[in-house]
């Protein structure tokens, strides 16, 4: 059975010693969330992710979920390991203490979900997506609605989930037929189907609140005529105690290639009774509360894939003896070296390991903005952190899901057949890994996303919570030696985001296929550079606390990002090139010949 290790020695570095402790400390609400604190949440939820879902990862995927009489059942262990979760109150970490939260960091929290996700994706998703469900609730539900349901999400005794796609439409919700007819008692009747809802059923919780897209009456045609309702599958009395069952349905549960043990349901409301969250008509807004959260989540764990699959890769190489080093023997009391001598395989390693760590600090330095975003006193701090998280949301969810993938993959191939067998649980981190680049709106979606929407909005502003730091640290680096070899290929590539940008922005103006065909590429090279300037920053960083190295970790840190700006970031000049190509090479394909 493969083993994790929650990778704390790296978590504990960018969290503390990047400055985002300090940044976070600005926010009353967070004074209390010391660094001695967040060390030993981090502790306890590396131990359950090791002790509690590593053990059910692989026998969850080999058993997935069972679907008898419209009834989903979980894989074995996984109630028991549900009631630990929320005796542990691990879904209560970013929670507003009025409904039982703790009201720590949601940075905080992702380092947890990172390690759950790592030790069992399939598990993870279930409280995912109550949590998920929470944030869109607590954004736009009445007082009412808040009073009677967030208690209960928060402490995971009821789940939640998001009803958003149906067999006629995926990512053009314009589409959704869903209906909601209004009542005298102020509820709604919801009658339609939804599928590939995840954690759509199980017998994890007691009761699973749905929030639904659905159309009113007299709701406009498209998308502005959609509106948000909650659905719990049990009905909810006055008094807070259950009801009679409530018309969902759960009707088949998708048999995937991967994600296994977790339930993605097609669902069937019947006359179901429900209530309206937020204004009519506007359920896209509230939402994409919910989706946005979700898409940083999916990135998430497309990073905690790719740090599964980097320690069994290591692990692997470290052990398997085959041939020698070309110069000579590097263990000679042994048969044959470790494969770990070969360069070959140091390659692939160090791109799993400046992708992964990469990855790491990017989503932390963006989970700090949204802390900020929500939290802190000064409204400038707010929007500015705010610009970052709306332009750098779909650059994660995309990134680290490539990322994921590409290093799932490479963990494979280091493995070699060993790696394309079950046992050894590397063929399952591909699998499990490939949905993300696909749900929570396909990565081909979020580079539209980025160019379409985030790049034009407010004149370009998003932009600036991005570019002005990267030129103020770049000029403050050069001036430093010892960066040099760092700072400038990432000053180079820098510049070729800036004149990609230019163009998209000058040629979508005429043409929108100009745009959309630069859209993926343009989406790549913007998640190149942002590595890229995590690992500088590391690597500063790492510089100055040099002389008290511990382990050898700020050498590494070195060390591996001068392998990203020498071996990985080159990758950006392709992206550059193949967007600067135009749609001609697209378009132009008859599309007869397809």
């Amino acid at each position: 059975m493969p083993e994790y290790e929650a990778p704390l020695r790296d978590m504990r570095y960018v969290y503390h010693e990047l400055g985002l402790t300090e940044r976070l400390a600005e926010c009353p609400d967070f004074a209390e969330t010391t660094p001695d604190l967040v060390d030993a949440i981090l502790e306890e939820a590396a131990k359950f992710a090791r002790e509690v879902l590593a053990p059910l990862n692989q026998r969850g995927d080999e058993s997935g979920c069972v679907f008898h009489d419209g009834s989903v059942r979980t894989p074995d262990g996984f109630k028991e390991a549900y009631a630990s979760f929320i005796a542990a109150g691990w879904g209560t970490l970013t929670a507003d203490p009025e409904f039982g939260g703790q009201g720590l960091p949601g940075t905080v929290a992702l380092m947890t979900e990172e390690m759950f996700s790592a030790s069992n994706m399939a598990f993870a998703m279930y409280p995912g997506l109550t949590q998920g469900a929470y944030r869109a609730l607590a954004a736009h539900g009445s007082e009412q609605l808040k009073a009677r349901f967030l208690a209960k999400l928060t402490s995971g005794e009821w789940a939640g989930t998001m009803c958003l796609t149906e067999p006629q439409c995926g990512t053009d919700l314009g589409l959704v037929r869903t209906r909601a007819e209004p009542q005298t008692d102020g509820t709604y009747r919801i009658t339609g189907s939804k599928i590939f809802i995840s954690s759509g059923d199980h017998d994890l919780t007691e009761n699973i609140v749905h929030l639904v897209l659905a159309r009113l009456p007299d709701a406009p045609s498209g998308i502005r005529g959609i509106s948000l309702f909650l659905v719990p599958k049990r009905w909810v009395e006055d008094d807070e105690t259950l009801g009679d069952p409530n018309g969902v349905v759960c009707t088949a549960v998708e048999h995937k290639m991967g994600i296994r043990a977790s339930a993605t349901c097609a669902l069937g409301f019947d006359s179901s009774r429900g209530y309206l969250v937020g204004k009519p008509h506007r359920g896209m807004a509230a939402m994409f509360t919910m989706m946005n959260a979700a898409r940083l989540g999916v990135g998430v764990q497309g990073l905690a894939l790719a740090e599964a699959a980097y320690q069994g890769a290591v692990t692997y190489a470290r052990e398997r003896l085959q041939g020698r080093a070309l110069k000579g023997p590097a263990h000679p009391e042994l048969p044959a070296d470790p494969i770990v001598v070969h360069p070959d395989v140091r390659r692939m390693l160090l791109t799993m390991r400046a992708l992964t760590e990469g990855a790491r600090a990017l989503g932390l330095w963006v989970s700090t903005a949204h802390d900020l975003a929500g939290h802190h006193p000064d409204p400038r701090v707010r929007e500015e952190a705010d610009d970052l998280v709306q332009l750098l949301t779909p650059v994660i969810k995309a990134g680290f899901t490539e990322i994921g993938f590409e290093v799932a993959n490479l963990g494979v191939q280091v493995l070699g057949g060993h790696g394309y067998i079950r046992d050894n649980g590397m063929e399952q981190i591909v699998r499990d890994a490939r949905i993300t680049q696909i749900y929570e709106g396909t990565n081909g979606v979020q580079a539209l996303d980025l160019v379409g929407r985030k790049l034009p909005a407010h004149m370009g502003r998003y932009l600036r919570a991005f570019f002005h730091p990267l030129r103020e640290f770049l000029d403050e680096q050069r001036e430093r030696p010892e960066m040099r070899e760092l700072a400038l290929p990432l000053a180079k590539a820098f510049g070729r985001l800036q004149r990609a940008t230019v163009r998209i922005a000058e040629e979508g103006l005429n043409d929108p296929d100009e745009a959309a065909a630069a859209a993926t590429d343009y989406l790549n090279l913007f998640g190149q550079v942002a590595l890229g300037y995590m690992w500088a920053r590391m690597a500063s960083r790492a510089l100055v606390l040099l002389q008290d190295d511990d382990g050898g970790v700020y050498r590494a840190k070195i060390d591996t990002a001068r392998f990203y700006m020498q071996r990985v970031l080159p990758r950006s000049s392709a992206s550059f090139a193949a967007l600067m190509a135009g749609a001609s090479p697209i378009m132009d394909f008859n599309e007869g010949s397809f």
